[in-house]
């Protein structure tokens, strides 16, 4: 079998550690971070410090097909998330007032999902690996680059050379070799440049910032409050995100565009809680004991790379996976489920062989571009639509009519059972959303609907925002 190091020892890190050593691969994880989770696993929020991962204590949740993939790739981990107070939640338990026929289908089951802080879950991944055979993390070692033995021969005159990648070097200076290096340090991989350094291509890289910033207080009580608007509202120029925790713990996010002045007060607790006090819909998610202060973050980049360019790999033997390689406004909640569902596509590709490089990274990006890349794009564009509505509206411009196969569905999503699960699915990347629009009578069903639109969700109105941020 093949020596294969992943790079951060992260939620999908360490999952892919654990799915490549199940496979009787010799996997070796560096972690940059020197400390290790806490034996009590329950505990990582108030405990665990990861200095390396800025959105460590920001708001995380684990849609269903984070369940499907640990079931199905990693039996036993599932039931350590709820040993460690982790919860289940079924998205289908409220459905609009508006639908009439609530009663469950076959295969509703697919849609319970569990979750908790990311500190939690990734504890508890982090004590599955230290247990897993093949897989050795090693904490307190960063990446200071690439190992390479050869380059292919250019593609043509003046063509670009595709370095081989033999492994790791340590800022310590050790030499790891591998027959894979996989990259999943985040949002902040560096891959690109060692890349170059390496003496490749860069990867063709779409970068922009989404242009929010996020405000987050978590909160404790003997009951988590009841969902009785979507998980993410829109209300103007701000959206609210609420999001269960574990351990009788959840979070209230209010975002908004980075470039409204009037919202960096959102930083203040007494403020925070005075919009929050202002959503009718919301506002029980803050009568209960507040953990900590605001947490504010801002500066987040959708950012996509592809390290196969004009059809020339960018390199052999190296793999980006997660937020290596994609990352999105994280309001949508779909980091470390699509990362999953990433690495576990990269079980199925790596379990075809290594033997050819060029063949493993041509596959690579063909099953990345088909079943991960859509939910990026999907993503961006829904970002962008957001970002410019808000603005418009703080501008007091006219809105733009939306697409109309999106408002049609987002209508008809309030009457029809069909309809709104198909909606959920895209939401919680079950399904691509070229999928759900394709299935057989779902578009009849759309228009089939005769239903008014949707009500705008109450709260405040942009004077009585600005009045409350005083």
């Amino acid at each position: 079998m093949s020596r294969i190091v992943v790079c951060g020892g992260s939620v999908v890190g360490l999952a892919s550690a654990m799915m490549l050593a199940g496979d009787g691969h010799d996997v070796t994880v560096l972690e940059r971070d020197p400390a290790p989770p806490p034996a009590d696993a329950s505990q990582a929020w108030d405990t665990w410090d990861r200095s390396g991962v800025a959105q460590f204590r920001q708001p995380h949740t684990l849609f269903p097909p984070v369940r499907h993939v640990l079931e199905q790739e990693l039996p036993g981990v599932v039931e350590g998330l709820i040993d460690a107070g982790c919860i289940w939640v079924d998205p289908l338990a409220v459905q609009p007032p508006t639908m009439s026929d609530k009663a469950a289908r076959p295969g509703d089951d697919r849609f319970r999902l569990v979750t908790g802080r990311r500190p939690v879950v990734e504890a508890v991944l982090a004590h599955a690996a230290d247990g897993h055979d093949g897989v050795d993390v090693r904490r307190g070692v960063a990446v200071a680059g690439l190992l390479t033995a050869k380059s292919l021969p250019p593609t043509g005159d003046g063509g670009p050379y595709v370095p081989e990648v033999t492994g790791v070097r340590t800022t310590e200076g050790e030499e790891l070799f591998a027959d894979l290096v996989v990259d999943a340090t985040g949002r902040r991989s560096r891959l690109g440049e060692w890349l170059q350094a390496a003496g490749g291509q860069a990867p063709l890289v779409a970068s922009e910032d989404c242009g929010f910033v996020y405000h987050t207080r978590y909160f404790r009580g003997p009951r988590l409050p009841r969902l009785v608007a979507p998980p993410v509202s829109d209300i103007g120029t701000i959206s609210l995100l609420t999001i269960p925790g574990d351990n009788g713990t959840w979070s209230v996010t209010v975002w908004g565009s980075a470039a409204d002045a009037p919202l960096k007060r959102l930083r203040e607790p007494d403020r925070f809680m005075a919009v929050l006090a202002a959503c009718p819909l919301h506002a029980h998610w803050g009568r209960a004991e507040p953990l900590g202060d605001v947490l504010s973050m801002a500066g987040i980049l959708d950012r996509y790379r592809r390290f196969v360019v004009d059809d020339v790999p960018v390199a052999t033997g190296v793999a980006a996976v997660g937020d290596a390689w994609a990352c999105t406004n994280p309001s949508a909640g779909r980091g470390v489920t699509v990362g999953l569902l990433h690495a576990q596509r990269l079980r199925r590709v790596v379990r075809a062989g290594l033997d050819e490089p060029e063949r493993f990274v041509a596959a690579w990006d063909r099953v990345t571009e088909a079943e991960l890349a859509p939910f990026y794009w999907d993503q961006r564009a829904a970002d962008r639509a957001r970002i410019a509505e808000m603005d418009g509206l703080r501008a007091g411009a006219a809105q733009p009519p939306p697409d109309p196969t999106a408002a049609a569905v987002a209508a008809a999503s309030i009457y029809d059972p069909e309809v709104f699960r198909g909606v959920v699915e895209r939401a919680m990347c079950m399904a691509l959303p070229e999928e759900v629009l394709a299935r057989p009578g779902f578009m009849d069903r759309v228009r089939a609907c005769r239903g008014p639109a949707p009500m705008p969700l109450p709260g405040p109105d942009r004077t009585g925002l600005v009045e409350l941020l005083r």
